[in-house]
């Protein structure tokens, strides 16, 4: 870089980061990379796994060499009561289909860092960028700890809480209802008890979801995925819910833990690490003005994440290799206004991240005011339909059926099911 100066900087090297920047260096431009930490990825924590097809469009054929845990072969859905279950899989018929790894961001975050190098991206680590440089009101660069850089663009991926968009205004606090809390846990077991403990084979792996139980009456969900010789599992909860119930989410996390269908999974398991994070809850209402003069906002720091699907990576690189088109043609064009990068929403527009989060506009409040229902009174439901179906007693099976058809009647379960059904399918039909 000569005197300080280069087209094109990004903050922040997780997926939308560097998404973006190999975007840039693919065309010829010139792209400083910046994180804060001292080795990428260690400071970031998610499920987790990322999703083949928007990791692909930047890094062909990814799973030939990058660090993966596991191909995701198999998404369990356990409903939970205090101490019965209910459990449902959907398990891919074909071999070689990849959909979803596993992977650990201190591994993954590495390993594509040393990718974007390799097409040109000059990669600067331990560098804290304390706030934008700006000249007219206008973003003109950067100013770190040491020194100060200058572009023509600036593109913001510094995560969940982005000051540097809080900075210039481009969005606002989030209110505790708009940000949930998520706690993992990771123990570790030697790979073919694991294997035989799911149930899988050599190479693939299991995502599950976790309602009920501990978690009932709350807005939160567990997790569950399997690694190489690892097990990942987790709680998300809406802060405004654990301030409301008093209650810590590491506290939620143990309880589940101990539950008699989840405890078995774990038994002589080790323990490894523990770490927390904070995700937006990836409402269309929340997301912030994303472009303005000279600066483009992507990935966590825009809000891209759908909490209903458990997707966030996919959306993240999605978003900066959009905004890398975008900074592209800014740059072929020489400007850098607000005028010419809003090219970068109406991508957007165009993309699953806005049509997603707009299908879902309506869901999380529809759920949070419905939470008692689908996390307590389905999960109890469901355990006590199996109980009869395959139970063998003195009770007539006709006596024990009307008794579970009424009650279904009386707690309103299905008036309450069918428009949230009807509700998603409309929503869905109309984009």
């Amino acid at each position: 870089m000569e005197n300080n100066k280069i087209e094109v900087i990004v903050v922040g090297a997780g997926p939308a980061g560097v998404s973006a920047a190999i975007t840039i260096a693919r065309a010829g431009r010139k792209v400083l990379l910046v994180d804060r930490a001292d080795n990428v990825g260690d400071k970031n924590m998610f499920g987790g796994c990322i999703y083949a097809k928007q990791t692909a469009e930047i890094f062909p054929k990814f799973w030939e060499t990058a660090p993966i845990e596991r191909s995701i072969t198999e998404h369990k859905i356990f409903m939970l009561t205090d101490y019965d279950s209910s459990q449902f899989a959907y398990r891919y018929a074909s071999k070689g289909s990849y959909k979803a790894f596993t992977v650990f961001r201190s591994k993954w975050d590495r390993w594509c860092v040393e990718q974007a190098q390799k097409e040109g991206v000059y990669y600067a680590p331990k560098t804290l960028v304390k706030e934008l440089l700006l000249e007219n009101g206008k973003v003109v660069g950067i100013k770190t700890q040491y020194e100060t850089y200058y572009s023509d663009i600036v593109i913001i991926a510094d995560g969940v809480n982005s000051l540097l968009a809080k900075q210039i205004g481009l969005r606002k606090e989030y209110k505790d209802s708009n940000v949930t809390v998520n706690v993992k846990e990771v123990y570790r077991l030697p790979k073919q008890r694991l294997e035989d403990r799911f149930n899988i084979d050599s190479e693939d792996g299991i995502a599950a979801k976790i309602l009920g139980g501990p978690l009932k009456d709350m807005f939160a969900m567990g997790f569950m995925y399997t690694n190489k010789d690892t097990i990942s599992i987790g709680v998300g909860v809406s802060l405004d819910e654990l301030k409301k119930a008093k209650v810590k989410p590491y506290e939620l996390l143990d309880d589940l833990k101990e539950h008699p269908s989840i405890a078995p999974y774990l038994k002589d398991a080790e323990f490894v690490e523990y770490s927390s994070h904070m995700i937006s809850e990836g409402s269309i209402d929340t997301i912030p003005k994303v472009y303005d003069n000279r600066v483009m906002v992507v990935g966590d720091a825009a809000g891209f994440v759908n909490n209903i699907h458990f997707e966030g990576t996919n959306l993240a690189t999605l978003s900066g290799k959009l905004a890398g088109e975008t900074a592209v043609f800014a740059l072929e064009k020489g400007d850098f206004s607000a005028s010419t990068l809003s090219l970068y929403y109406k991508k957007l527009q165009k993309s699953i991240i806005i049509k997603d989060l707009r299908t879902h506009s309506n869901t999380i409040p529809v759920l949070k005011k419905n939470i008692k229902t689908i996390s307590s009174l389905y999960p109890e439901l469901a355990c006590e339909f199996f109980n009869i179906l395959h139970s063998a007693d003195e009770v007539p099976k006709s006596a024990k059926y009307r008794r579970f058809v009424s009650k279904v009647l009386r707690s309103g379960a299905i008036p309450k099911t069918i428009p949230l059904g009807i509700f998603a399918m409309e929503k869905c039909l109309k984009k």
